[in-house]
């Protein structure tokens, strides 16, 4: 799927391609017949192809201080300006890559935890939640690299994760929330990070 527009894309990694790819790439992502929905496939593929890119750009332990300044997370930041399906199906194709330790995993996990913390919409930080605990609240076991973004997600003061008001719009939500972080943490852990109050 990714071969009609790779070169295009290759050369915008590069920098040697006008930063208006960006807008083609997103109407290259949706289906061929002319309808507004994102090609779910094409989408895993430019989400992992660029990854590994962004990935081979920079060395493990530079990632997460680097991740602002690559082309790769250009694209990706570019690509949560989409409306909400299509950012859910975006956020998906990164919380596929979430898996067992490795630099791959560590990778995405520090994009979607960037995300979070960069964006300046609610929405997107309420989806980047949504599709994490989508994935904790079905039988275990979970992929590593999903429960160590969510941990971290909800430890890290830098988030601020509690304060979000789609951490307590309602009741059932709050205990959600409490009853996977509880699940996903040690015990007197979620009292500390500002859960169960």
């Amino acid at each position: 799927p990714l071969m009609s527009f790779k070169n295009e894309l290759d050369n915008y990694l590069r920098g040697q391609q006008s930063p208006d790819f960006l807008n083609i790439l997103l109407s290259q992502l949706r289906k061929e017949d002319n309808s507004k929905e994102l090609d779910a496939p094409k989408v895993n593929s430019v989400v992992l192809y660029v990854g590994m890119q962004g990935l081979a750009r920079l060395q493990n332990d530079q990632i997460s201080s680097n991740l602002s300044r690559t082309p790769e997370m250009e694209l990706f930041q570019k690509l949560m300006e989409l409306d909400d399906r299509g950012r859910y199906i975006i956020l998906n194709a990164f919380a596929n890559q979430l898996r067992y330790p490795s630099s791959h995993t560590h990778y995405f996990s520090c994009v979607m935890l960037f995300l979070f913390n960069e964006s300046k919409d609610e929405g997107v930080k309420e989806q980047i939640t949504r599709v994490l605990l989508e994935r904790l609240i079905t039988q275990r076991p979970h992929p590593w690299g999903l429960l160590i973004t969510f941990i971290e997600l909800i430890k890290n003061t830098k988030y601020q994760f509690w304060n979000h008001s789609f951490t307590r719009c309602a009741t059932e939500i709050e205990k959600v929330f409490e009853n996977v972080a509880r699940s996903c943490m040690l015990p007197g852990a979620v009292a500390a990070t500002g859960g169960g109050d």
